[in-house]
């Protein structure tokens, strides 16, 4: 009789998310002590122009992994898919930064990289804050409308997305980042700064919370993807608008009133970042912990992985402001007792998340047994939308 040789054992989801978070983490502290912490750093570049290159990296891994579906860096075997991905986000992210505030800086000093407070580096770096509400829509909400409805493949589907949704994208930036921030715009922006922040990022928040933690509910129940897609347009502005108030009132209550009244206008800021928490553990559910629960009712699916991330973006955020900003990352005092900004920190945390569990695909850990090992379709999932979403066939959602 003959004797199989043994197998590799898969690990079960649960096994397999918390080994993608220690990972994760171990890379995100390493690298911030390394890049950004203001005491440990060889280098001076915290906040800012850590920050901006931070939110720049972010917005290549949206072109490169949502909208054009990794296109081309999904040939290369692990890891030096990984290694690609991971090279080009960094040279694209130190570049744009550059570019803007050293070239575009000579031409507008709004952008130049010598603005008190490193605010040129942020000018340019906020219209990343725009762009997530469009270019990620057009994927978790739109599942690539109408661009697959029309037959097209993949790099035409992902470069049809950026190249038309950049006018929208610009345009808001115009209407509403650049007048906050600008030292040269007349009359007084349509949002101060502070709400600005915490109220677009609630609209983010929405979209992610919709598009991803909840599989595109409520608007996938709109018959056809033009309207599924209008509704979702519509529906995450309100949504966000609501969330908005919400994380607000929860950060007061976290907060305490004495530190909320020395924040004074800054706590209008707040939602951004109790948000920023909840998204970065919505991206680290989805695809380190494989969306969990999927074998319930889909009511129970999607009310308890909005539970589960909700819970665990409070308490990170409660985590870090009372303890972690503070303490393991040296950052200076906000105000009171906070300190640090959840914007920076976090927004690093969801950039490794991204970078090693779909670009690198968890390289080096045993996959789940429900996971597939095929690498074409793990480097095309980066958001973990159901595969049928994001079918090119036309018609209404499934």
């Amino acid at each position: 009789m003959s004797e199989s040789l043994p197998t590799r054992r898969a690990a079960s989801w649960l096994m397999h998310g918390i080994g993608n978070l220690a990972v994760v983490l171990v890379i995100t502290f390493g690298g911030w002590y390394l890049l950004a912490d203001p005491h440990v750093s060889p280098f001076d570049l915290y906040p800012l122009p850590f920050n901006a290159a931070l939110f720049w990296a972010l917005l290549f891994v949206v072109w490169s992994g949502f909208n054009l579906e990794f296109f081309g860096f999904d040939r290369l075997r692990q890891p030096l898919r990984g290694a690609a991905i991971t090279a080009s986000t960094a040279a694209f992210a130190t570049g744009v930064t550059y570019a803007f505030a050293v070239g575009f800086g000579h031409l507008n000093a709004d952008f130049t990289a010598s603005r008190e407070g490193g605010l040129g580096y942020f000018t340019a770096a906020l219209f990343v804050l725009f762009a997530f509400s469009t270019w990620v829509l057009a994927v978790v909400n739109w599942s690539h409308w109408p661009w697959a409805d029309l037959g097209l493949k993949q790099p035409l589907v992902g470069l049809c997305e950026i190249a038309f949704l950049m006018l929208p994208t610009v345009i808001l930036y115009s209407v509403l980042g650049l007048p906050a921030v600008s030292s040269k715009t007349p009359g007084a922006p349509i949002l101060g700064l502070n709400t600005l922040l915490g109220w677009y990022y609630s609209i983010i928040v929405a979209v992610v919370v919709t598009g991803l933690t909840m599989e595109n509910w409520p608007w996938r129940q709109a018959t056809g993807r033009g309207r599924t897609a209008f509704f979702s347009l519509v529906g995450n502005v309100g949504l966000g608008s609501v969330l908005y108030f919400a994380l607000l009132g929860i950060c007061k209550l976290i907060i305490g009133p004495a530190t909320v009244a020395a924040l004074g206008d800054a706590i209008h800021q707040f939602p951004a970042q109790l948000g920023v928490c909840w998204v970065a553990w919505m991206i680290a559910w989805a695809n380190a912990f494989g969306n969990k629960p999927t074998h319930l009712g889909r009511t129970a699916n999607l009310a308890a992985r909005l539970a589960i991330t909700l819970t665990l973006g409070i308490l990170t955020f409660i985590t870090y402001y009372r303890f972690a900003a503070g303490t393991l990352l040296h950052e200076p005092v906000v105000a009171g007792n906070l300190h640090g900004n959840a914007l920076g920190f976090m927004d690093w945390f969801a950039l490794v998340t991204l970078l090693y569990v779909v670009g690198f695909d968890s390289y080096g850990l045993p996959k789940p047994a429900e996971k597939t090992t095929d690498p074409a379709t793990a480097a095309k999932a980066p958001t973990a939308v159901p595969r049928q979403e994001l079918s090119t066939s036309k018609g209404a959602e499934k």
